[in-house]
């Protein structure tokens, strides 16, 4: 039974993350040399997929003792989990100019950006794209000791950095945002950012500040950006969102009527959609506007309360 009725595009990895074992070294190194064990490729933050012909479109998962060979060290390795077969499962990542896809995995499959292949990709394969694109951002950015400045070194698997010099330990962050669907009566209200495609309307969003409860932060990001004062906040789902590790909190808010205006460094426009111009726009039958795709919480947010969830 899922723990959520719905599952966003990024979540759903059907990995058990084991992290017990990650402070086993023996194990994990007993896991890289067996044939069963296999690997997911990173190239400069794209994953080696399978054929475009694919329908869904797989990663072409290498060897896990061909993704140690690649490496050339723990520093870029990850184990991310157990298979629900219980064969173990790791990532790789490779830096350099140069495609391996026409080096050392020539022939195992073709390097492509997850965002472009995500649509078509199967959902458990999109989950662990992100688990393993998201961590290895997190190590690039990083590799220096937010105490003492010094370099860090990779431990736990890869999902653990420690400091030599001061003993500092560091684990992969997670940065939560409210993402919104703001409601009155018939009506639902999306915003447009200049950097949007044309025409194009979504829901609002924003950061989480500290101290701050998930309906606290959404009642701010709503009267900062649209001058809506949030009376009930309700949430639908989350979604992992690797650009580079957001938590996408999606919510759904009653708001008080009122005059909707934009704060213009955030959203350059608002508007009010009716219940049946919102399903228009999920049809794409609104000419000249359009919304998120479906792979996008957003999309999700916007469909539900559009169908009266």
């Amino acid at each position: 039974m899922p723990l959520s009725p719905h599952t966003n595009v990024f979540a759903g990895n059907p990995l058990d993350r084991a992290a017990d074992r990650r402070l086993d070294a023996d194990w994990l190194a007993g896991r890289l040399d067996d044939p069963n064990s296999s690997a997911v490729a990173v190239w400069n933050g794209q994953l080696l997929l399978g054929p475009e012909t694919q329908s869904p479109r797989r990663l072409a998962l290498i060897p896990a003792s061909l993704a140690r060979g690649v490496a050339g060290g723990e520093e870029h390795l990850l184990f991310l989990g157990l298979t629900p077969e219980g064969e173990a499962m790791f990532a790789v990542d490779i830096d350099g100019a140069a495609d391996p896809a026409e080096g050392p995995l020539r022939g195992l499959g073709a390097f492509g950006e997850l965002r472009a292949n995500v649509a078509r990709m199967a959902i458990e394969d999109a989950a662990i794209s992100a688990t393993a694109k998201a961590v290895f951002e997190w190590r690039r950015r990083h590799r220096y000791c937010s105490n003492c400045g010094q370099p860090s070194e990779v431990a736990e698997a890869g999902w653990k950095r420690i400091c030599p010099a001061c003993k500092g330990e560091h684990f992969p962050r997670t940065d939560p945002v409210v993402i919104m669907l703001p409601a009155c009566g018939d009506r639902c209200l999306l915003g447009r950012a200049a950097r949007f495609p044309p025409g194009w309307y979504s829901c609002l969003a924003g950061f989480m500040e500290p101290g701050e409860s998930i309906e606290e932060a959404c009642a701010r990001e709503l009267m900062e950006e649209s001058g809506l004062k949030a009376l009930s906040v309700r949430y639908h789902s989350a979604q992992p969102w690797p650009y580079p590790s957001s938590l996408m909190i999606g919510l759904i808010a009653e708001v008080a009527e009122g005059e909707a205006t934009p704060d213009e460094t955030e959203l350059e426009s608002v508007r009010w959609f009716t219940r049946a111009e919102t399903l228009a726009l999920l049809a794409g039958e609104l000419e000249g506007l359009g919304c998120p795709p479906p792979f996008a919480v957003a999309h999700q947010l916007i469909k539900a309360w559009a169908e009266g969830g």
